[in-house]
């Protein structure tokens, strides 16, 4: 039996249409790269090795469920600049998930009712993992979040001397219990944190799962730096790490 393919949801806020499942691997080949970046037609044509007229065809039909839309060239008016016009929420995976103990419902229930136990932790933990569980993926919703997170709690933690500023998140993520942190300075800033609220109980996946962090981080050193950083989890409890790792660098400033 042909395995299923995982499928998309997007969600429009403009038109206020709500989620499109898009199923089609050429809708989600461009949709993908319309996610780093906006692209010509002639550009879409190439990366998709899809004939004119196909990419035509799908373009037009995402264009009409208002997923993506497109602008004129400012120096070729004959030329359209197409861009995503919808949030990227995540994808789901249609395929019968796989049962892991870490994941099911019963193992985090049962640990809710432990006194030692963070109600709130486990609360996440909870609705993270039944997620898992019915394949959906909520990372980048999760990404999404700590960038919210990070830009509102920023000025509360902001000081000129970086050095301070570093200080302050350590005491923050420690009064909120969120983790012990620790950071390394050098070409890039490396940021470990031990006991991570957001991963320690999750299942060993092989795969970073600190998505909310991630954002957190991103926000907080774009927001310092002013300008866009790259935030890469290079070790994670879920990966069987004994602590989580981020590498904070400087994104490239494209030339346009």
């Amino acid at each position: 039996m042909m395995e299923q393919k995982p499928i998309q949801i997007f969600s429009n806020f403009n038109e206020n249409i709500g989620v499109n499942v898009i199923k089609s691997p050429v809708k989600l080949t461009i949709l993908e790269m319309l996610r780093d970046s906006e692209m010509e037609f002639d550009e879409i044509v190439s990366n998709t090795g899809k004939s004119k007229s196909t990419v035509s065809v799908h373009l037009k039909s995402l264009r009409e469920s208002g997923i993506i839309s497109y602008r004129v060239h400012p120096i070729d008016n004959r030329k359209k600049i197409f861009y995503l016009n919808s949030k990227y929420l995540g994808s789901v995976n249609i395929t019968e998930p796989k049962e892991i103990k870490e994941t099911q419902a019963d193992y985090l229930i049962e640990n809710l009712v432990d006194e030692d136990a963070e109600f709130s932790t486990l609360l996440f933990h909870t609705l993270k993992s039944m997620l898992i569980q019915e394949g959906i993926n909520i990372d980048p919703i999760l990404q999404s979040t700590g960038n919210s997170i990070g830009k509102s709690i920023f000025n509360k933690l902001y000081d000129d001397d970086l050095d301070i500023f570093i200080e302050n998140i350590t005491k923050f993520w420690e009064t909120k219990g969120l983790g012990r942190i620790t950071f390394e300075l050098g070409q890039s800033i490396r940021i470990t944190t031990f006991d991570c609220f957001e991963c320690e109980l999750l299942p060993k996946t092989g795969k970073p799962a600190c998505y909310l962090d991630t954002g957190i981080f991103e926000a907080l050193f774009t927001e310092y730096f002013k300008l866009p950083v790259s935030v890469i989890e290079t070790q994670c409890y879920t990966m069987g790490d004994e602590k989580c790792v981020f590498e904070v660098e400087p994104l490239p400033i494209k030339n346009y």
